[in-house]
């Protein structure tokens, strides 16, 4: 019989069993990007998700794709929280707002990071970071004045002091800016509890990290849970749903297709909803991306009648 050689193996085995050899390259754990609804970080009761990837083809992470029961639970919470924020004093919520700007400035760094993954060049992410930390110290500074520039005196022809003052309308659905990461989503929002409402917003479908980073921001910024809800996913599929709940109070929309402005308003007209179209602002200009008039767009004005007694005309008399 011929002799068999045996090789000895190549293989190097390490102590816990498993072949002792470095891997070319390490598979990077992307993060798995959850919805925030009343203060927690659920998974969308879907399951469903979807990875967005740059303009060089890299994946960005694992993002939720939200549905309409998220969309249910969303407005349920921000109206069970619309009462206790609507009834705060506005000094307070403008404390919380400016407390949300110097968190986010604690985080500036992983937000240039994200908007660097999106595409975003250092200059023009340090720039949008930049600007809507100074959005929200603006709209901080606005809580508790603007009731000032948009509430009057009334004069009447009868026996009664007559004021009219700006309230909130109550629980707001944002579609924010889709092509906008952060400056976008600041932008809308702020004005929108700035007011006294809570909302319901839905991030950017090709541009999410931003929206979910801020949503951990806002848990970490003594707002009260409920007040901001972020959902991500496609806004033509969630936008039908939200125009459909009666529950309810406006709508705000910031794209430019005619065709879901015109079925959010038709679809909100069954409950008066108020549907807002911000599809020309440039979010970067201050002179048009910010102002008071944000805040009283989603306002309602409240006429209260005080009966008087004439004492200083003529003829009057106790």
């Amino acid at each position: 019989m011929a002799k068999t050689t045996i090789k000895k193996s190549s293989l190097h085995i390490s102590e816990n069993g498993l072949e002792n050899h470095k891997p070319e390259k390490r598979l990077e754990v992307l993060k798995t990007y959850k919805i925030y609804i009343g203060g927690q970080f659920p998974r969308t009761e879907s399951g469903r998700y979807y990875v967005p990837v740059n303009a060089k083809g890299e994946k960005l992470a694992n993002v939720c794709l939200s549905s309409r029961k998220d969309v249910r639970d969303a407005v349920e919470s921000a109206r069970n929280a619309f009462g206790g924020w609507s009834a705060r004093a506005a000094f307070n919520r403008g404390q919380i707002l400016y407390r949300i700007a110097e968190m986010l400035e604690g985080r500036k760094a992983q937000f240039v990071d994200e908007l660097m993954q999106q595409d975003a060049s250092r200059a023009k992410a340090g720039h949008e970071v930049n600007l809507s930390i100074d959005r929200l110290i603006y709209y901080a500074g606005w809580c508790d004045k603007y009731q000032q520039i948009f509430s009057a005196v009334n004069p009447v022809a009868s026996s009664h002091f007559n004021f009219s003052v700006p309230e909130p309308t109550g629980v707001v659905c944002i579609i924010a800016p889709q092509n906008d990461s952060l400056l976008g989503l600041v932008s809308v929002i702020a004005p929108v509890i700035a007011g006294g409402n809570t909302c319901v917003v839905v991030g950017s479908y090709a541009k999410p990290l931003c929206c979910v980073t801020f949503a951990e921001v806002l848990n970490s910024s003594d707002l009260p849970g409920g007040v901001v809800n972020i959902l991500t996913g496609k806004a033509s599929e969630l936008a039908p749903w939200m125009a459909d709940h009666m529950d309810v109070n406006a709508i705000v929309y910031c794209e430019k297709d005619e065709a879901t402005q015109k079925m959010l308003k038709e679809k909100g007209s069954a409950n008066v909803k108020r549907a807002l179209i911000y599809d020309k602002v440039n979010w970067y200009d201050d002179a048009a991306g910010q102002s008071p008039y944000f805040i009283n767009d989603a306002q309602e004005i409240k006429t209260t009648w005080h009966p008087i007694e004439n004492i200083g005309g003529a003829g009057s008399k106790y």
